[in-house]
């Protein structure tokens, strides 16, 4: 029914680590490109650059994709984005668009530009059309790799996507402004998106991948307390709502169960059991599913 277009390259691996964790377990065959998953709902699979994505589905080649917000605004793709998901390479998946000097250079701010600067990128439209708002002509030169390499011997500026800033640092390069804030979107086609059969699937896949990402980070606490200690328990607990109460049975305890994030469970457990908590179970979660 579906066909979805992922991404290869520095989401790739991250993606198809998303698909298994939703039990859509994606096989690479011999055919690296067109891999396949056993699901009704999927027909066919392509793994491709994912600058190349957002047009592919804008015309109907997939009614499905995932790509990064840069590269829907820089292609100018007319499509629906059904999600934010938070994820890349590595961290949250929050990457900026930024301008960068050398750490030489006497430029503080994007309005320090000199007209006619030479600046190198992979995002030629967004970058012109950031720098004809501030009003400042410059010379946009698109990069096919190796962005960084080029300053300060062949281009002045560069503008580039980065998650840490580390490779610009490695470059003796500062960066100086942000022009936009991207994070990896799910995007559909319209005519799928209107097909009442294809947006029930679209929609069903959403839930399960999204389900992922909530999860992320995140683990399940269960524990037993006396009712004499409850509320000092419940006060210590951080929920994502309010924490299951339920009573035991035939016993004066009641069991406690809440959602809480990873990093906190270090310092969260010893204090649950300073509070009267007994049998504490951090258990991983799968999905949460809203």
């Amino acid at each position: 029914m579906l066909s979805i277009a992922l991404p290869k390259g520095s989401l790739e691996e991250q993606t198809l680590m998303l698909f298994a964790q939703a039990d859509l377990p994606i096989k690479k065959g011999s055919r690296q490109y067109n891999p396949t998953v056993s699901d009704p709902r999927i027909d066919r699979i392509k793994i491709l650059r994912p600058q190349e994505i957002p047009k592919y589905v804008e015309e109907g080649y997939f009614d499905l994709g995932i790509s990064g917000k840069d590269c829907i605004v820089e292609s100018g793709a007319d499509v629906i984005e059904i999600a934010d998901m938070p994820y890349a390479k590595t961290g949250t998946g929050k990457m900026r668009m930024v301008i960068a000097v050398p750490n030489s250079s006497p430029i503080e701010k994007p309005e320090d530009i000199s007209p006619e600067s030479r600046i190198t990128t992979e995002f030629p439209n967004i970058t012109k059309a950031y720098f004809d708002k501030l009003g400042i002509p410059v010379k946009v030169y698109y990069s096919y790799g190796a962005t960084e390499a080029k300053i300060p011997e062949i281009m002045d500026i560069v503008v580039d996507l980065t998650e840490t800033g580390e490779t610009l640092r490695r470059n003796q390069l500062k960066v100086i402004g942000t022009v936009m804030e991207s994070t990896t979107r799910l995007i559909a086609n319209k005519d799928s998106w209107e097909n009442k059969e294809k947006r029930k699937a679209i929609e069903e896949i959403r839930i399960l991948l999204l389900g992922v990402l909530e999860a992320r980070g995140r683990v399940l606490l269960s524990m037993n307390v006396s009712k004499d200690n409850l509320e000092g328990v419940i006060e210590a607990l951080p929920a994502m709502k309010r924490p299951t109460v339920n009573q035991l049975y035939n016993s004066d305890y009641l069991e406690v169960t809440t959602v809480v994030d990873k990093a906190s469970v270090n310092i969260l457990i010893p204090e649950l059991k300073e509070h009267g908590a007994e049998d504490i179970l951090e258990i991983d979660i799968a999905k949460i599913v809203r």
